[in-house]
């Protein structure tokens, strides 16, 4: 074909082109014009932790557990466990990464709302020799029906899975309350234990230095100035090993609440020590699976993998596709038809896919079955061994109270030289020793009713009385 005839024919497919109706082009328009847009969000090369508490952000309408109430937090006073867990679920780096997790999960929801597009064709054939008296055209629009009838499954699923992602970052959030309230405790607990330790580090130096002079002047043997010694050195090792502890809490503290390693925080100095009610446990234990958000997440999991496989059964059907043609051919004959197409279901009927979403929902249901046996069985262990700390605390708070009976009724003895000193150091040394097993052992309370709050999701029914403290 010569170059003279293509500029010849151009205009005339351009005529075609023109004569397309008018809601194609606007289509086309609306299409292009509809198009996302590229915007770069680059990263942040810089650390973004806070330098105080003034820099954090606290909302008790982000708390994810009801029964903190109308707590009021007030960052002018020492905080106690439950500021310290709304600091924490508010200003939780790793939580408001996890959060973006549920726009991810809307986005999925929007995506499985979205029908596919209708395939348009489009074939222009030019004339180039022959009996013909004008160019050929063929246009023609089809749409596959199946996706049409998977849509309400298809959004169910994805609905079912952004609950699920609402409930796994929920359970997130009471990790952080959890881990937070633990911290909390550790911190006022370790710092009332340092006290006793350093008491105790003192009547050991006062009783070295006293028992090192008088071996100087004579009047001391060499033995009892070393296990002195010993007994100094062992308290200096306590007190070392209290000071890395609370070093190490306060450093996991800060990081939690997204401030900076060495940024100081006050803490109360005073925590309720209440006896648990058992009796009122059981009822709420036989509810986890409707109050413990990775139970419900488990559970709308489930009902999405449900829709994927009544899903995986609609599509096992013919896939079918149906649309229109427009042909015209050389001789300007015209024809409009309709297209209809199956496929033949004789190897393929979708039975993988099938045997795969049935099999994965059967492993979904057995692991909802297990974290609800495991919830139980761990919330019953923990009331258990509650009642045997609790148990045991009272009997070392009444040998506390006899210890501390004994040293007050010998000191007036050891003023009057009727005692010697290694008897009554001794003495002091069993009672400060016993205040120090006292307090671990209210620390371990408090961390089980954390635990224990955590995995029944609720305040935990106690007794009218709490339990006895050391005075």
């Amino acid at each position: 074909m010569s170059q003279a005839s293509r500029r010849a024919y151009w205009p005339r497919f351009g005529s075609e082109i023109r004569r397309l109706p008018l809601g194609v082009m606007l289509l086309c328009s609306t299409v292009l014009a509809s198009c996302a847009a590229y915007a770069p969000e680059p990263l942040n090369g810089r650390p973004d932790l806070a330098p105080d508490l003034r820099a954090l952000v606290v909302s008790s309408d982000e708390f994810p557990l009801r029964e903190v109430g109308t707590h009021r937090f007030d960052i002018r006073r020492p905080l106690d466990p439950e500021d310290v867990a709304m600091l924490a679920v508010a200003n939780n780096p790793d939580l408001r990464a996890t959060r973006r997790k549920i726009g991810l999960a809307q986005a999925q929801v929007f995506a499985a709302g979205i029908l596919p597009n209708p395939q348009l064709s489009f074939d222009y054939g030019f004339l180039t020799g022959g009996a013909g008296t004008t160019d050929s055209l063929m246009a023609g629009l089809a749409q596959d029906v199946v996706p049409l009838l998977t849509l309400s499954t298809r959004t169910a699923a994805a609905q079912a899975g952004e609950a699920s992602v609402r409930l796994d970052v929920a359970w997130q959030e009471w990790q952080v309350v959890s881990r937070a309230r633990l911290l909390a405790v550790d911190g006022i607990s370790l710092a009332e234990q340092r006290a006793l330790i350093g008491e105790n580090y003192r009547l050991f130096k006062d009783r070295y230095d006293t028992t090192n002079r008088a071996m100087q002047a004579g009047n001391e043997v060499l033995p009892t100035v070393a296990n002195d010694l010993v007994a100094l050195n062992a308290a200096e090792t306590q007190l070392n090993d209290i000071d890395q502890a609370i070093l190490k809490n306060k450093h996991d503290f800060n990081a939690l609440i997204g401030l900076v390693p060495d940024a100081t925080v006050r803490l109360s100095g005073d925590l309720r020590l209440p006896a648990i009610n058992a009796a009122r446990l059981e009822p709420l234990l036989m509810e986890l699976a409707a109050r413990r958000p990775d139970l419900l997440a488990l559970r709308a999991g489930y009902d999405a993998q449900e829709e994927k496989v009544r899903r995986a059964i609609i599509e096992q059907f013919p896939k079918l596709s149906v649309g229109s043609n427009f042909a015209r051919d050389t001789s300007d004959i015209r024809t409009q038809s309709i297209a209809v197409t199956v496929s033949l279901p004789l190897f393929d009927r979708n039975q993988g896919n099938i045997a795969t979403e049935q099999a994965t929902r059967e492993q979904l249901h057995a692991e909802y079955q297990a974290r609800l046996d495991t919830a139980y069985g761990e919330a019953k262990r923990l009331i258990s061994e509650l009642q045997l700390a609790e148990t045991q605390y009272r009997s070392s708070v009444e040998s506390v109270a006899r210890l501390r009976d004994a040293v007050t009724s010998a000191e007036p003895a050891f003023r009057a030289g009727n005692l010697d000193e290694r008897t009554f150091v001794d003495l002091r040394t069993s009672l400060l020793a016993k205040q120090i097993a006292t307090a671990k052992l209210k620390q371990g309370i408090l961390q089980q009713r954390v635990a224990l709050q955590t995995l029944i999701g609720s305040r935990l029914p106690s007794r009218r009385q709490d339990l006895p403290r050391v005075h």
